[in-house]
This record gives structure tokens, sequence and C-alpha cells, in this order.
């Protein structure tokens, strides 16, 4: 039996266009995949703990191998249960929205909290960065206003998928896939139901054979 971590970065909730993907993904997903378990992880209601002060001092304490004091231990305790429930899902889902042409501040905020060194990359002289989290799928779900699909004449403007991938990739996951629910704004009243209509069939797709 296994664990997907559904990471879920839109406040819009009923009027999100990644959620509403998402949910036909973990349908489907809950269809073929009736032992496995999903945990939903709002990010938007999750108690994120801030990520200064002693739980900064604490991160450095171990890339510098020295010890952590009390304090530091208390605020790192708050980022390693993040972690923990991180790492411990089989396959994870994350679904976001375009914002200013990157990501939402609370998935930001998620990210800053979860890629530590010896949790989920290491970094040693002779091999350099080495991500963690390995042989593990993730579908990412990015909705966006526009269009900045490869080919688009506007793939400069995408920090958005880049940046997803680039941190997925430096913690160790090379089986990224990816479903693009694309331009939500600019788009006529006659193509938005399509643009879901696709998007949707997309996910459900990849969620039986994910």
């Amino acid at each position: 039996m296994a664990q997907l971590l559904y990471i879920e970065s839109s406040p819009r909730k009923d009027r999100s266009a990644s959620i509403r993907t998402a949910k036909a993904f973990i349908h489907e997903y809950t269809e073929t995949h009736p032992g496995d378990t999903v945990d939903t992880l709002d990010l938007w209601s999750a108690a994120l703990p801030s990520f200064d002060g002693e739980a900064i001092n604490a991160k450095y304490a171990i890339m510098h191998g020295e010890k952590h004091t009390d304090s530091e231990l208390k605020a790192w305790g708050l980022v390693e249960k993040v972690i923990e429930r991180f790492n411990n899902a089989d396959k994870y889902l994350i679904s976001l929205p375009m914002w200013n042409f990157g990501i939402p501040y609370v998935l930001k905020h998620y990210l800053d909290i979860i890629v530590q060194p010896t949790y989920t990359f290491s970094f040693s002289p002779d091999e350099g960065y080495k991500g963690l989290v390995t042989g593990k799928p993730v579908t990412v779900i990015y909705a966006r206003g526009g269009a900045y699909a490869e080919g688009s004449g506007g793939e400069a403007f995408d920090l958005q998928k880049r940046y997803m991938e680039l941190v997925l990739g430096f913690i160790g996951f090379n089986d990224i896939k990816s479903i693009l629910v694309e331009p939500t704004l600019m788009s006529t009243p006659e193509e938005r139901p399509r643009i879901m209509k696709t998007a949707e069939q997309e996910a459900k797709k990849m969620a039986a054979e994910f």
C-alpha cells in the first residue's frame, strides 16, 4: 500500500483550475489504486513554522557540524515534522497557480522548509550536491492565465514550471510529470470548458498509470 501526498497551494478552492484538475486526478487515482491512501496538505490552512530566528540558526548548525542549543532544537523540531510528513510519502501530487510568473508564496515557504541538508539533499566535496528523495514519482499541475508552453513565445516568462522542476530535481526527483492548464484567463468563454476538459482527461490518464 502506497501513500500519495497531495500538496495544494491555491487559495481559490472551488474556483481554482489547478485544484479542479487535481480533484480529477485524485478521483481516478483512488478508483484505480484502491489500496493506497491520499494525504492532503492544504498549504493555506497548514501551520507552517516560520523559518527565521532559531530555525535558521539550527540549519546553519547542521551545515557547520555544530550542536544545537535547546532553543534551536525546539524550533528545528517543528521543521522536522514538516519534512517527515513529506518524506513519508511514496508518491506526490502538487497543484499550483502561477503568481507573477512564479509560484504562490505559501508553496515557496513550504519548499524553504523541506529543502534541508541531510534530510532532502546532501553535500560533499567529492560528490557536490546530491538529492536524497529518490525513486519516487511526482506529478505537478500548473494553472496559468496565459500561455507559456514551449513554442508559445512566452517561455521566458515561465518561472513557475522551471523553478518547480529545478527544486524537485535538486532534492532527487527524476520522474517528474507535468499537466498544464492554460490559458485560463487569456481565452474565450467558449475555449475555457475545452481547456479544463483536456486537463482533466490528461490528469485521469496520468493518475491511472501513477
